[in-house]
């Protein structure tokens, strides 16, 4: 009888034991790579552009397994961006441009998708906006700062050795020659044309309309579309209709949304990026913060060049 108990508990021991491993590693696996939808039936999916755009890498990769997906219809974009970087945002659009090739790719503008918010609309085949979305912001900008009085103040020298003389142009630690803004505003220029060309292509606007509206301004929803810089005002709804309509889907047919936990420990340890770019991560929140919490900052002294190019 004793053999009989001994072997039931050992079995009930290893039964609890497997059952923690288990559990431990489905904690493990949704912590670090967090949860993810299956679509198995036709669909619309669903994509979020949110906050400073530092890189495309990751929404690139995830755009291809959609499409790849053969039971993705329709993608509709939802922007929340005040800009970022300009190549993530080229590259972002011209993704989506050539997925719109493949499936209906519709955007829809959320609180604000202004600047490489905005350049990235441009990829959808319809842009739809809400009334009071702040969109816009055609331009480019670069900030610099230069730190020679609070050096001098510390009582600290510093210098830099160069191999020419546009090798430190735009360093903190020298006042800002003549070429050097010569040099910077080519640059400027070249980006905002590039920019600038794209709204023209998309959006068909003439001459007088593209200079007045190209000019860096910020507009409302309603704005945006008397500039006809957007399709129509509508809520997300009102988007999702659309994408149906255009994907030849019933009405109740599934929207794929983003998986809400993307995974914490990924997240904080390795970045959103495939390539494990975490310091790009808090670049583009401390970016974020900037942008939502200006008086709480000392100034724009904090931003270096590489962190500041385009908005």
């Amino acid at each position: 009888m004793r053999g009989i108990f001994r072997l039931v508990g050992l079995a009930f021991g290893v039964f609890v034991f497997l059952l923690i491993v288990t559990a431990t590693f489905s904690f493990i696996r949704y912590a670090w790579f967090g949860s993810s939808t299956p679509a198995s039936s036709d669909h619309v999916r669903v994509m979020d552009v949110s906050g400073v755009i530092m890189s495309s890498a990751s929404f690139i990769r995830d755009l291809q397994e959609h499409l790849d997906n053969k039971h993705t219809k329709a993608i509709i974009v939802r922007i929340n961006s005040p800009g970022g970087l300009v190549a993530p945002s080229q590259e972002i659009f011209q993704a989506l441009e050539k997925a719109d090739k493949k499936v209906p790719v519709l955007i829809s503008m959320g609180t604000v998708a202004a600047s490489g918010g905005y350049y990235i609309a441009l990829g959808g085949r319809k842009i739809y906006a809400n009334s009071g979305t702040l969109t816009g912001s055609i331009g480019v900008i670069m900030e610099f700062v230069n730190t020679q009085k609070l050096y001098q103040w510390a009582k600290m020298d510093r210098f830099a050795i160069t191999s020419g003389k546009f090798k430190d142009a735009g360093s903190p630690l020298k006042p800002m020659t003549a070429e050097d803004k010569e040099l910077f505003q080519a640059m400027v220029k070249d980006i905002y044309g590039q920019f600038r060309g794209a709204v023209k292509e998309k959006r068909k606007l003439g001459e007088e309309a593209l200079n007045r509206y190209t000019d860096g301004r910020v507009l409302t929803g309603t704005q945006a579309l008397e500039a006809k810089l957007v399709d129509a005002l509508g809520t997300f709804e009102d988007v999702l209709a659309e994408a149906r309509k255009l994907a030849k889907l019933s009405d109740d047919s599934k929207a794929v949304f983003p998986a809400r936990d993307q995974g914490f420990l990924k997240k904080m340890l390795m970045g959103d990026e495939p390539d494990g770019d975490s310091e790009s991560s808090w670049k583009g929140l401390l970016t974020q913060a900037a942008e939502v919490l200006p008086t709480a900052l000392p100034g724009p002294s904090w931003r270096v060049l590489w962190l500041a190019p385009v908005h």
